[in-house]
């Protein structure tokens, strides 16, 4: 085969399988996304309030539009299963469109549970960060550190670097802040405290979300 052919041949039968691999990237999220707009189009946020927006720790928090008697608007961006990089990549719909005056991050587990190094999270981190101190210099951003979860144990080191990192780097970024409800869902013995979780050992009950909704909010500004 001709090297003319071979390049009609690789347009031919590579081009359409990158194309569903963009779609596939594009629509992973379009039904939490369309849901989002629906939303905004029913109730128009108004601008200048908080956007708390994440994982599923975010998206299964009841009430969390109300729990935060300091900040009248609350909007809640969580969708659930998604990771640090891809709040990075939506930083635009999920937050810079809102113009809020801070937004809270909860991120980071699930690529730590998909295999990426703490040094990843972090780099999606900053580059969350960055991307709205592009749009909006003058925006609050506070990160919520990494939970220790019951079935995720195994990855408490993985967890505590990550976290460690992240505060670190945010220590040099004007307005920012890192807000640790790790250390308070560890035991005595440095164990993830089961009390605060569901029976799937991941996602927290009432009682995490209490500990959450009181450490989150004795630090926002």
């Amino acid at each position: 085969m001709s090297r003319l052919l071979r390049i009609i041949f690789c347009a031919a039968t590579c081009l359409p399988l990158l194309g569903i691999a963009a779609e596939g990237k594009e629509g992973r999220w379009q039904a939490e996304f369309a849901a989002f707009s629906q939303q905004d189009q029913q109730h128009p946020p108004q601008k200048g309030g908080v956007v708390f927006v994440g994982s599923s720790s975010i998206r299964l928090w009841d009430g969390l539009e109300t729990q935060f008697e300091r900040f009248p608007i609350v909007l809640k961006r969580g969708f659930g299963g998604s990771t640090m990089s891809e709040c990075a990549e939506n930083v635009q719909r999920l937050v810079l469109a809102y113009e809020p005056r801070l937004v809270v991050v909860y991120a980071g587990e699930n690529d730590l549970a998909a295999g990426m190094s703490p040094d990843e999270v972090v780099r999606s981190a900053r580059n969350f960060t960055e991307a709205v101190r592009r749009a909006r210099p003058d925006m609050q951003i506070a990160f919520v550190s990494i939970k220790p979860s019951p079935l995720r144990a195994s990855l408490l080191p993985s967890i505590r670097a990550a976290n460690e990192a992240i505060r670190a780097y945010l220590d040099s970024v004007p307005n920012t802040r890192f807000i640790d409800v790790f250390t308070q869902m560890l035991d005595a013995h440095g164990v993830p405290r089961a009390d605060l979780f569901r029976d799937d050992r991941l996602h927290m009950n009432a009682t995490g979300y209490a500990l959450w909704r009181r450490e989150i909010n004795a630090r926002l500004p």
